[in-house]
């Protein structure tokens, strides 16, 4: 110790998952994605359980982690559209979105998340007031990835109030309109939920 009374010891720096938060829409505009959005939560729930969170958004918000924790996948689905009171309805994502910041996001579920939206955008309700709350989301969550399926049509613009209120607070703008734009979207899941590592993509 070079006549030092003390041996300083290190240890390595830890890697822990990021927790991740999907919001997904099973509106009426949505109903030709959502089934492959709840399967694909299924498999991010199932894969670190104790640090992800599942929501359906529609006209009411309703809490999924419990049915998707279920091993078996259409066990799983099965209990999931038992859960869901509002298949294909309208959307009030703003509404939906203050619900769940004012219950889970001040209670640690969206604080350094990954925050992942899957919408269409289309806002029945107050746009403004889906702007205010995707502000709020952005400064709890490390990052905000929004998945909208028609991203990927020609020509596409984010032209709806919806998208146009929640456009300055999203990180990543991806589609989620096949297997291949979801396999994508489960690499973003990937990296961007390790703590402290390269930011999705």
């Amino acid at each position: 110790t070079g006549g030092e009374p003390l041996l300083l010891l290190t240890r390595r720096r830890s890697t822990r998952p990021r927790r991740v938060v999907l919001l997904i829409d099973i509106s009426g505009s949505m109903s030709p994605y959502a089934d492959a959005l709840l399967r694909l939560a299924h498999v991010v729930v199932r894969g670190h359980p104790r640090h992800t969170e599942a929501f359906s958004v529609g006209t009411r918000l309703t809490r999924l982690t419990p049915q998707m924790r279920v091993r078996d996948p259409g066990a799983a689905l099965t209990a999931v559209a038992e859960a869901i009171p509002d298949w294909s309805g309208g959307t009030r994502l703003g509404g939906e979105l203050k619900e769940f910041l004012d219950l889970y996001g001040r209670r640690g579920a969206a604080r350094g998340a990954l925050a992942i939206i899957a919408s269409d955008g289309w806002e029945r309700g107050d746009a403004a007031q889906l702007g205010t709350q995707m502000a709020r989301l952005a400064r709890l969550a490390h990052r905000v990835v929004w998945v909208n399926p028609h991203k990927a049509q020609p020509g596409y613009a984010p032209l709806t109030a919806g998208m146009r209120a929640a456009w300055p607070h999203i990180d990543e703008f991806v589609s989620g309109h096949s297997l291949d734009a979801l396999e994508q979207l489960a690499t973003a899941v990937i990296g961007g939920r390790r703590e402290g590592g390269e930011p999705c993509a």
